[in-house]
C-alpha cells in the first residue's frame, strides 16, 4: 500500500482508502484498497473499492459526501463520491495519461458505480497530472478542486462534481521543487497564540516526489497564505521552505472530508515511507503502512504562522501504564529505563536542560545497534539517527542521520514519542517539529536507554506507557 486516498467521515465510519496493489509487495497496477473505522484507531478491512478499467489504473484522489446530491446520482439523497486520477498506460511508453475521475456509491462505501462520462477533467499538456483533492467552497456554495500538475497546483471549480472549470494555478516559483509535485491539500483553520489569534488562514499542503539528486526523497511541504475561491496567494517569499515532518517516512498525507462541526477537528494521515526505498523495505508478506492520525493547528510563533501537529486522543486507548516519575535528576550512564523491553511504546517527557549537551533516547538496542532520538542543546536541533538501527543495508540511503532547528521554552524541551515495532512518530516542541522513521531492528534489539550526556539534566515528567496492538 501506499498514498492515503478518499478519506471521509459518513454516517459514523471514517473511511480510509488507499493506493494498493493487491498481487504484489511492490509497486503495480493501482487499485483503491478499502478499510473503515469508528475511532481512527480500530481498523475494518474491506473488499477493493476500485479497480482498473478501460480508462487505466485508480491512482490517488479524494472522496466527498454530496450531501445536497449536487451529482443527481442519488436520488435527492446524500451518497459519497470520489474523485480520482485514472492512469491510462500508453503503449510502448513508461508514461501514462492521466486524466481525472469520478466513482459513486449509495451504500456507504460498500459498492462503486464508476461514472459513465469519466474522464471529467483531462489536460494532455501535463504528464503528472494528478491526485484531486475535492471540497466543499460554503462562501462560494460549489465544488473547489486542487490538482497536482508536474511543477504547480492547479484550482478548479464545479457545482456539480462533474463539469469542471479551471480557476488557476499556483507554485511554478515558489518552495521546494526537488521532485514532481503530488497529493495537494487545501484547508482553513483558525491562528492560535500571539498577534496571528483571532484571524483565520488556508493552508496548501503539496507533497514532493524522490529525485536522485536529494538525500531526502519524497517529503511534504506546505504554504499558509489566503484563498478567494479561484486564487490562492502564499503569505510568505517565494523561496520559503516549509516542511510538514522533518523525518524520512511520512509521505502524501491529505486530510479527511466531512469531519462533523461538533468535532471541528483537521484530521491527516500520511503513508509511512519514501520513494527512495518503498520497493525494497525489508518486509515479507506486506510492504507500507500509515502514520498514526494526526489533529492540524495553526500556531503563532517568533518566526511566523506554522502548523502544528498532535497525535489524535483517541490513540490514548491503546495505553497501560508503565513508568511514571518526575523531578528526576539524571547522570550520565544513568538509564531509569533499563527494565523495559517491549515492542510499542507512548513515551512523554519534559527535558529541563541544565548543561547536558545531548538529551534523549536509545530505541531498539541490543548489543551495538540502537535508534537514538535525542536534543543536541549547542546547535538547538531534535534528531533522529537510525545509522546503527538494525537492517539498513536495503538501500544506501536508509542508514542517516537527519534533524531540524527546535528552540527550547524556558530551558525545557518537551517530546512526545510513539514507538512501534519498525518506526518511531515524535512530536517535540507541543507538536511544532516532527519526526517520523521507519525501523527495521535485528531480533532481540528491544531496550531502551533514557539519556543525558555531557552533564545533568532534569526530568521534569516522565510518562512511559505500553501500546496494545490494534490488531488485538
Amino acid at each position: 500500500m501506499n498514498d492515503p486516498n478518499g478519506m471521509v467521515y459518513f454516517e459514523g465510519e471514517y473511511h480510509l482508502f488507499y493506493q494498493y496493489h493487491p498481487e504484489s509487495t511492490i509497486w503495480g497496477p493501482m487499485h483503491w484498497g478499502h478499510a473503515v473505522s469508528t475511532d481512527l484507531v480500530h481498523w475494518e478491512q474491506l473488499p477493493v473499492a476500485l479497480k482498473p478499467d478501460h480508462n487505466g489504473y485508480i491512482f490517488s484522489g479524494s472522496a466527498v459526501v454530496d450531501w445536497n446530491d449536487t451529482s443527481g446520482f442519488f436520488g435527492g439523497s446524500p451518497g459519497l463520491v470520489a474523485v480520482f486520477t485514472h492512469a491510462k498506460p500508453q503503449p510502448g511508453s513508461e508514461e501514462s495519461l492521466q486524466s481525472q475521475s469520478l466513482a459513486y456509491s449509495s451504500d456507504k462505501g460498500r459498492t462503486w458505480t464508476m461514472f459513465a462520462g469519466n474522464p471529467v477533467i483531462t489536460d494532455e499538456r501535463f504528464a503528472d497530472f494528478r491526485d484531486p483533492k475535492v471540497f466543499w467552497d460554503k462562501e462560494r456554495s460549489r465544488w473547489a478542486m486542487v490538482l497536482a500538475a508536474g511543477d504547480r497546483i492547479l484550482f478548479y471549480s464545479s457545482p456539480d462534481l462533474k463539469d469542471w472549470s479551471y480557476c488557476s494555478e499556483f507554485g511554478l516559483n515558489e518552495g521546494a521543487h526537488m521532485g514532481v509535485w503530488e497529493c495537494p491539500d487545501l484547508f482553513e483553520l483558525p491562528v492560535e497564540g500571539g498577534e496571528g489569534g483571532g484571524i483565520r488562514k488556508w493552508v496548501l499542503v503539496v507533497s514532493i516526489g524522490a529525485d536522485p539528486d536529494f538525500p531526502e526523497g519524497s517529503r511534504t511541504q506546505y504554504f499558509i497564505g489566503s484563498y478567494d475561491g479561484t486564487v490562492f496567494v502564499s503569505d510568505n517569499p517565494a523561496e520559503t521552505i516549509l516542511w510538514l515532518d522533518h523525518g524520512r517516512d511520512n509521505y502524501a498525507g491529505v486530510s479527511w472530508s466531512d469531519i462533523p462541526a461538533m468535532d471541528g477537528r483537521r484530521l491527516l494521515i500520511g503513508w509511512m515511507s519514501n520513494w527512495k526505498y518503498a520497493n525494497q523495505t525489508p518486509t515479507d508478506a506486506w510492504r507500507g503502512a500509515m502514520t498514526i492520525p494526526r489533529v492540524l493547528t495553526l500556531r503563532s510563533e517568533a518566526e511566523g504562522i506554522r502548523l502544528i501537529q498532535a497525535p489524535i486522543q483517541e490513540i490514548r486507548t491503546l495505553r497501560e501504564p508503565l513508568v511514571e516519575m518526575s523531578d528526576l535528576l539524571l547522570s550520565p550512564g544513568h538509564n531509569p529505563l533499563a527494565h523495559i523491553h517491549e515492542g510499542c511504546l507512548e513515551i512523554e517527557v519534559e527535558f529541563e536542560l541544565l548543561a547536558a549537551t545531548e538529551c534523549g533516547f536509545s530505541l531498539k538496542s541490543g548489543g551495538e545497534k540502537r535508534t537514538v532520538v535525542a536534543y543536541h542543546s549547542g546547535t538547538e536541533t531534535l534528531y533522529i539517527d537510525r545509522s546503527l538501527s538494525g537492517i539498513t543495508d536495503f538501500h544506501e540511503t536508509f542508514a542517516c542521520r537527519h534533524d531540524a532547528r527546535l528552540i527550547p521554552k524556558q530551558g525545557c524541551v518537551r517530546m512526545h514519542l510513539f514507538i512501534d515495532h519498525s518506526s518511531v512518530e515524535v512530536f517535540a516542541g507541543d507538536g511544532s517539529v516532527v519526526m517520523t522513521d521507519l525501523l527495521f531492528p535485528e531480533p532481540g534489539s528491544s531496550g531502551i536507554e533514557l539519556f543525558a550526556a555531557g552533564a545533568n539534566v532534569r526530568i521534569r515528567t516522565l510518562r512511559v506507557f505500553r501500546l496494545q496492538s490494534v490488531w488485538g
